[in-house]
């Protein structure tokens, strides 16, 4: 296990409440933010680019990914090349193909060419990350998330999966860095910072986490046999 000082992983919170990203963004490790259509309605966001525009006043020029919500490419395009005009520190993200499967490469490249600086999101395969990669080859510094949570929900292990698509970045879109999407434990942050990935998107639940790294076990053992004394004594029950 890394000590959290030797961390070379960058962290940014992924999360769509004002309050949250306020105390998130507080705290020394958050690197930059994440956010997405989903977290955003609930969240109970209604005006799109007046929270975005507010979220960009509180996190002091951290980089921040901001989600087209189209479904139709050229809608796509529209939204990003207005997205991108909301900050240097913006990322559009596009998301790996449309709700049809139909691939999204085109539309990256075209947008990339164009200098803007995008977050292409939801790839759980290393087919869509060669494809991708291939897509943002000489345009800017850009982000590539795949969504190992969700890729480690299925069964399968997702580290092989990451260090290959390092791999291929690193030789299809050496700009580019990686995002370890949708953890599902604190434990992954280590998971990404053993191979090399560049970033990990973290909630504020798995953040809470961090006050245990390195805790005696035995002293957490200890804990939970109260936690389970304690509550069993509270809902008085009886045999």
């Amino acid at each position: 296990m890394t000590d959290l000082a030797n961390l070379k992983v960058k962290i940014f919170a992924d999360g769509a409440d004002k309050a949250g990203i306020i105390d998130i963004g507080k705290h020394p490790l958050i690197k930059g933010f994440t956010t997405n259509p989903t977290l955003m309605r609930k969240a109970g966001i209604t005006d799109y680019e007046k929270f975005s525009r507010e979220v960009l006043e509180l996190i002091g020029g951290r980089p921040i990914s901001f989600e087209v919500f189209a479904d139709d490419f050229s809608e796509m395009e529209r939204q990003a090349r207005l997205i991108t005009t909301w900050g240097k520190n913006v990322y559009v993200k596009i998301p790996v193909t449309n709700t049809k499967r139909e691939k999204a490469n085109a539309t990256v490249e075209r947008l990339s060419k164009d200098g803007i600086q995008l977050n292409v999101t939801a790839l759980m395969t290393n087919d869509q990350v060669r494809e991708v990669s291939a897509a943002l080859a000489g345009g800017p510094h850009s982000y590539i998330s795949v969504f190992a949570g969700r890729v480690a929900d299925t069964g399968r292990d997702p580290v092989p999966l990451m260090s290959e698509a390092l791999k291929i970045m690193k030789q299809g879109a050496p700009k580019a860095e990686l995002i370890w999407a949708s953890p599902r434990e604190l434990l992954n942050i280590f998971h990404a910072d053993s191979i090399g990935c560049h970033v990990i998107t973290v909630t504020n639940d798995i953040l809470a986490k961090l006050k245990l790294v390195g805790k005696d076990l035995s002293d957490y053992s200890l804990e939970t046999v109260q936690m389970f004394f304690k509550d069993g004594e509270a809902s008085g029950f009886k045999l």
